[in-house]
This record gives structure tokens, C-alpha cells and sequence, in this order.
């Protein structure tokens, strides 16, 4: 059976209290025993002088001088001469000696005439009990007297029971606190094994455990204190890593975490998704990126060591796809490792990269004309009228310039903000009969008839002047390239409960491949080098009525139709 603390403790000082007390009590017995064996024997001692005094006297042996002498003292006590050789020659008690046996071997005689005296408590075997010898050496004898040890000599012998009664009282006191120490020390024992115990298991009400008033107490306390702390901080760092766990899932990155010896502690489900894309094969264990050939130079890094870097970043081309691979190296030589598809970022970066070279390309086109005209202006000596053609040549590149800006700048708004476009009802009806008076100058010029067949109350749900910017730009596509004598027609050939279906068409030339119809919408694309600077435009044209459409949750599409012409199919949100 397992002891309690309270059980152990009180035992134990229980134990260690029994041992002292009862070696203090026995101690005090021996002394006190013989402390009156010597008193006894200090009278024993006046027996055998007296004797002795009485022998010297009467140099002729008397048995009878002995018996009378032993009369004078108690009648129970034993008087025996004994010579150097061990023979007795008188005994009080035995009136023949001679078939007494030989005491030489008598531990109190050898005794005697070793050190002059000596005393024991022995059975006598002539008497058939206990007695308490004296012997003392004289000339060339030993007297021999002896007491019995009866009941009346043990009391004389028996200490003082009021030291004993003393050791009992304060032996019962010590116990008693003894149990109230253990008591007190179990309590604050038990207290914590049941804190230990309920708080593994359940919550706890921390209110009704009182400590007492001591260091153990203070003890308690603490520690309580200290778990309340623990606790909250565990269940604080619990949210933290549920809050961390729920954004490591719903990241849009690839995420695996390693410890030092490479074995996985957590990854994502994307990780896996990117890994099977790049691996050779098929596999939802991450420990292959260690082992396939795609992550080489991964390992290389790994090996190498972080030395300062905290962040290592890669890229692995493959299947058509760019994956970025980023390690973060950690202080206990784990790692983490980041798995992105960064191929749309990519494209966007080329994207960028050609536009801006398209930008300063078509820039350079105007700018390097207006510079020419200005320096001949400035330069050589001309007449009215060709410094008048020269500004004017220098002014309608100025033109370019500013719907080249203008069209960049309305691109990159869609692109960038597209939540600054304001929001209304739009009647397309009244907006192409706006647009056909703002080109009906350049409609007549090129003998171009613009009609539709839209109801009268259709209505779009979408921003003005970026549905303007749709027609508009597909007009001036028209009037630029389609040639003369061209019919534009414009219907709602089809409606569903959420958009619009367009057909916008033209009679003029069309497009001559195929192949360029897919690419019309790009930035800066030419079906042919020059087209644009010789016909003006930006050529952001077609790709602002994509991006205008993309707005209004539509797409758009051209095909050449088999007349001749272009058709443009697109379809807008109604809501």
C-alpha cells in the first residue's frame, strides 16, 4: 500500500523520536543502575573491611569468629573466603566446604586478584540462584560477600520512574505534534497532488484551495500562480498556432516545414499540388524534393549551409511553368520551404518589360519628328508657309503623343483602380448616337454609314465613359484601316438573365491570316510595321476595349466574316 506524504512524515518522526527517547531512557537506566550497584557495593565493601579487620586480629583461623561476625549483618547475605588457589575455606551458608567445587574460574574472584576487587550479577550454582557478588583481594585471600538478587534487591537496583513518567508525558506531547506538523504539511501536500491531479483531467475552481500560512504555503501559492500563467500563455500560443495553421492552409503559397534532420513537421496541401507539378513523378511524400533531380540545386544550397542568409530564393523552369523555391533557415537548423507558381508573374513582368519598350518605341516616333521640325524651323531660313506646315506637322504629333498618354494612362486605371470608375445606367442606344455625331465628320470623309439594331431601352449597369471608350475605339478602328465605303452594323443579337450579347461589324478590307486575330488585343500589336503611325493612333486601341469589357465581367472575340470585314463578339453584364 502506497503512504501518503501526511503517513510518511508523521512515521518518520514518529521513528526517529521512539529511538532518541528510548535511548535516553536507557541510558538513564544504566546510569541510574550503576549508580546504585556502586552505592551497594561501597556497603559490601565495609562488609569485607570489617571482616578483614576482624581476621588480621585473630591470626588463628575461627570458623566461629565468622559465623558470629556474620550474624551482625543481613541474614541473606553470603560470606566466602577463598585462598590464591581458588579453594573456598569458609562459607556462611555451607558448613562443609570441602565438597564445594574450586572457584578460581569465578568471574568476580579472578577479578579480585587481577585488579582487587570485583562485582557481578550470576547465578550461583551452589544455591540454585541469582546473586550479586563483591570480591576483594586480600593478602593471600579474597573475601567473598553476596547478595540475592531478589525482588527486594531489583528495587533497590530499579530507577526512578519519575524521569520515565517525564519521558512518557513529554513522549505523548511530541506525538501529538508531531501529527499536527504532518497534518499541517499533508494538507499543503494534498492540495497540490489533487492541483496536479484534477488540473491534467479537468478546469478547476482555483478559489477554494487555501493554503496555510507558511513557506510550503507561499510554495503553493506560486506554484498555482505560476500555472495560471502557463496556462494562458499555452492556450494563447494554442490560438496563435490554430490562427497560423488556418493561414498556412489558406495561403496561396506552397508551404512545407522541415526540422534539422529533414523530417517533415507540417506542409500545406498546395506544397503537395506544386511538387507533383515539378517532380518526375507522382508523389505526396515532400521528403522527394531531398532526392529528385528538379530540387538540385535546392540540395546544393541546403548543403552549402544558410552561413548569414536567412532566406535563400530559386527559380525551377519547368513544363512550361516558373516556380519560385524559397528557403528560410531557422535557428535551430530547421527549415521552411516555399513553393510558388510565379508563371502569371512572370508573363506579367515580360508583359511590363515589352510595353515599356513598345512605350519608348512609339514615343520616339513622335518626339523624333517634332524635334526635326522645330530644328528646321530653327535652323534654316524658311518662308511663312513652311514654318506654318512645319508647326503644324510639329502640332499634330502632339496629338499622337496625347492620345498615346491618354490611352496608357485610362489602360493602367482600369488595370490598377479599377474601383475609382463610377457606376450607373447606361442607355446604349443614346450613347452610339452620341458617338456617331462626335465622328460623323470623319464617318462622311470616308463615306462610312454607321447603324444598329439595339432596343430602346437596353440598359448596362456599368461605368459611361468606358462603354463609350468601347464603341469609340472600334469606330476609329473602322474609319483608320477598313477603307472607304464601309457599313458598320451594331445589334443585340442575344440576352440571358445576366449579359448582353454585341455583334459590332464592318464591310471594309478585313484582316488578311488568321493568325493575327488572336493578338489583335495586345498592346502595340501590328498586323504590319507602320500601320498605326501611318493611319494615327496610339495602338492601345483595341486593347482598352478589352480591358473596358474585362470590366464589366465581359469577354470579346473578332473573326473575319465571309464577306469581307471584321466582327467583333462581345458580351456585357447587364447588373
Amino acid at each position: 500500500m502506497k503512504l501518503s506524504y501526511k503517513k510518511k512524515l508523521f512515521l518518520s518522526l514518529l521513528v526517529i523520536f521512539t529511538l532518541f527517547t528510548a535511548g535516553i531512557i536507557g541510558l538513564e537506566q544504566t546510569g541510574e543502575r550503576r549508580s546504585k550497584t556502586e552505592s551497594l557495593e561501597v556497603k559490601m565493601d565495609a562488609y569485607t573491611e570489617i571482616i578483614r579487620n576482624a581476621v588480621s586480629e585473630n591470626p588463628v583461623f575461627q570458623k566461629q569468629l565468622l559465623d558470629n561476625l556474620a550474624g551482625l549483618f543481613p541474614s541473606d547475605m553470603r560470606l566466602t573466603l577463598i585462598d590464591r588457589k581458588g579453594t573456598v575455606f569458609y562459607d556462611n551458608i555451607v558448613n562443609d566446604v570441602s565438597v564445594m567445587e574450586n572457584h578460581a574460574n569465578r568471574p568476580e574472584i579472578k577479578k579480585a586478584f587481577e585488579r582487587g576487587k570485583g562485582t557481578i550479577i550470576r547465578f550461583s550454582e551452589t544455591r540454585q540462584q541469582e546473586y550479586l557478588y563483591y570480591a576483594k583481594r586480600m593478602d593471600t585471600y579474597c573475601i567473598r560477600v553476596a547478595l540475592p538478587y531478589d525482588i527486594q534487591l531489583r528495587h533497590f537496583l530499579k530507577s526512578d520512574n519519575l524521569f520515565l513518567g517525564y519521558i512518557i508525558v513529554l513522549f505523548a506531547v511530541i506525538v501529538i505534534v508531531i501529527v499536527f506538523v504532518a497534518e499541517r504539511f499533508g494538507k499543503s501536500i494534498r492540495q497540490l497532488k489533487d492541483f496536479v491531479v484534477i488540473s491534467e483531467k479537468e478546469e478547476m475552481d482555483f478559489s477554494t484551495m487555501n493554503f496555510p500560512d507558511d513557506e510550503l504555503g507561499e510554495i503553493g501559492a506560486k506554484i498555482i500562480d505560476n500555472y495560471k500563467q502557463l496556462k494562458n500563455s499555452k492556450l494563447k500560443i494554442t490560438q496563435e498556432r490554430e490562427k497560423l495553421l488556418q493561414h498556412v492552409h489558406s495561403s496561396g503559397e506552397g508551404l512545407c516545414f522541415f526540422s534539422a534532420e529533414k523530417e517533415v513537421e507540417f506542409y500545406n496541401g498546395l506544397f503537395v499540388q506544386y511538387l507533383n507539378m515539378i517532380a518526375d513523378e507522382a508523389n505526396s511524400d515532400p521528403r522527394i524534393v531531398f532526392s529528385d533531380a528538379s530540387f538540385n540545386e535546392f540540395n546544393a544550397c541546403l548543403l552549402a549551409g544558410s552561413g548569414e542568409k536567412k532566406y535563400v530564393e530559386m527559380q525551377i523552369n519547368t513544363q512550361g511553368k516558373t516556380f519560385s523555391v524559397g528557403i528560410n533557415f531557422f535557428d535551430d537548423n530547421g527549415f521552411e520551404m516555399i513553393l510558388n507558381d510565379i508563371t502569371r508573374q512572370e508573363k506579367t513582368r515580360l508583359l511590363k518589360q515589352e510595353m515599356t519598350g513598345n512605350i519608348a518605341h512609339e514615343l520616339r516616333t513622335p518626339v523624333t519628328s517634332i524635334r526635326g521640325y522645330l530644328e528646321t524651323i530653327l535652323e534654316q531660313p524658311l518662308d511663312e508657309d513652311k514654318k506654318r506646315y512645319f508647326i503644324t506637322q510639329s502640332f499634330n504629333q502632339t496629338l499622337v503623343l496625347s492620345e498615346l498618354i491618354q490611352d496608357l494612362s485610362l489602360i493602367t486605371r482600369m488595370e490598377e483602380a479599377p474601383q475609382s470608375f463610377h457606376l450607373e445606367q447606361v442607355n446604349i442606344n443614346r450613347l452610339l448616337e452620341e458617338l456617331k455625331k462626335d465622328l460623323d465628320l470623319l464617318l462622311q470623309e470616308k463615306s462610312i454609314c454607321m447603324e444598329w439594331n439595339i432596343p430602346a431601352e437596353l440598359e448596362v449597369n456599368g461605368n459611361r465613359n468606358l462603354l463609350y471608350a468601347v464603341f469609340r475605339n472600334l469606330t476609329d478602328n473602322v474609319i483608320r484601316y477598313a477603307g472607304s465605303d464601309v457599313r458598320i452594323w451594331i445589334s443585340n443579337y442575344n440576352e440571358d438573365n445576366n449579359y448582353y450579347y454585341f455583334s459590332y461589324s464592318d464591310t471594309g478590307v478585313g484582316i488578311s491570316g488568321e493568325h493575327h486575330l488572336n493578338r489583335l488585343f495586345e498592346r502595340f500589336y501590328r498586323i504590319n510595321e507602320g500601320r498605326t503611325r501611318d493611319t494615327g493612333g496610339s495602338g492601345l486601341g483595341l486593347s482598352i476595349v478589352k480591358n473596358a469589357i474585362a470590366f464589366h465581367k465581359g469577354t470579346i472575340d473578332a473573326k473575319n466574316k465571309p464577306g469581307g470585314g471584321l466582327e467583333f463578339l462581345f458580351k456585357l453584364q447587364k447588373r
